[in-house]
C-alpha cells in the first residue's frame, strides 16, 4: 500500500526523484538537502484530468487504487463496509465540491456520490 513520507528535518512532505548515476530511487525534501532512498520502488500517480461525472464510472479499478484515500462508509448496494473516495476537479463556477465514492468490494465497485 502506497503512503506518504515526510522529511525528518523540516517535516515537509518527500517526493520520489531519480539518481540516475546510482541508479536508484530517493524520496527528496523541496524545503532542504533532506533525501532518503526508497524501499519500494513503486511509484503511484493518479490523476483525474475530466469531470468525474461524465467520464470516471468508466473506470474500472478505482476501488483497488492505491493512491486514492479510502473511508469505513457502507456501500447502499451491496452493504459492504469500505470505499474509496476523491472530489469532483471540476473549476466551473457553478459547480459544488461533490465526493464521489467506489466501493472496495470487487464484485461490487458500485459508485455513487455524497
Amino acid at each position: 500500500m502506497a503512503s506518504l513520507k515526510f522529511c525528518t528535518d523540516c517535516s515537509n512532505m518527500l517526493y520520489p526523484r531519480e539518481d540516475r548515476v546510482h541508479r536508484r530511487l530517493l524520496f527528496a525534501c523541496r524545503n532542504c538537502d533532506h533525501e532518503e532512498v526508497a524501499d519500494n520502488c513503486c511509484v503511484y500517480r493518479h490523476e483525474v484530468g475530466h469531470i468525474p461525472s461524465e467520464q470516471t464510472m468508466v473506470v474500472k479499478d478505482l476501488a483497488s487504487d492505491p493512491t486514492l484515500p479510502s473511508t469505513n462508509i457502507t456501500c447502499p448496494k451491496c452493504r459492504y463496509g469500505k470505499a474509496v473516495y476523491f472530489q469532483s476537479q471540476s473549476r466551473h463556477p457553478d459547480t459544488r465540491m461533490n465526493l464521489y465514492y467506489v466501493c472496495r468490494n470487487l464484485e461490487c465497485q458500485h459508485r455513487w456520490q455524497s
